[in-house]
């Protein structure tokens, strides 16, 4: 392939992406909700990474960082889900209570879709750390969940080993190497339709 080639390939696939990142949407629930909505799980502080991985291709589809600290909350990078009664700002979801978990979990796992669940314990210090950053980080434009959470993660004390990478298995192939990781896999064989468990669940 010759360089001008190259160039205009290279070009191209920005283009593409690019073009599927799209723009973020940024939301931010007042203060009041966000305070009211608080909670804390009563186990150690944890790092929890949900990577979705689609059952016909075994590709990832999407990568997510749930946090367990001074409160508990998910970091939903360009995700779909929402329910009316938790707060979100910027992708991150509070009121993460274990109705609110599981909920999120089914929401994800389908007949195409599993859930692939990977949970390490970590100090306080660190989730601390891990919350200020997916705080701050800001809306996520479309198709760059990877990205976003790769980033948080390899600014972490103990996480460095993880990469800035596109591709959410990538993540979960590098956060299976750190110490002390517990993995679970959600199957579930509701339709791939899941647009009614949003205003099926109630939490």
């Amino acid at each position: 392939m010759s360089r001008v080639v190259k160039l205009y390939f290279w070009l191209a696939c920005f283009g593409v992406l690019a073009g599927c990142a799209g723009t973020a949407e940024p939301v931010w629930a007042p203060e009041v909700e966000v305070s009211r909505a608080a909670y804390r799980h009563d186990g150690p502080a944890t790092l929890t990474l949900f990577t979705v991985i689609n059952n016909n291709t075994g590709s990832g589809a999407h990568s997510s960082l749930m946090v367990n600290g001074s409160q508990r909350v998910i970091f939903d990078p360009a995700g779909t889900w929402h329910h009316p009664r938790l707060p979100e700002r910027n992708d991150v979801h509070f009121g993460m209570t274990d109705a609110a978990v599981e909920f999120y979990v089914d929401y994800h796992s389908r007949v195409t879709y599993r859930t692939v669940i990977q949970e390490v314990v970590v100090s306080e210090a660190v989730a601390e750390a891990a919350m200020k950053e997916i705080l701050a980080y800001g809306a996520v434009p479309k198709a760059l969940c990877s990205i976003s959470v790769s980033t948080i993660l390899g600014r972490l004390p103990g996480f460095e080993s993880i990469e800035r990478v596109w591709f959410p298995k990538k993540i979960s192939e590098a956060f299976a190497k750190i110490p002390g990781v517990k993995t679970d896999v959600v199957y579930d064989n509701d339709p791939d339709d899941n647009s009614g468990v949003i205003v099926a669940r109630g939490i």
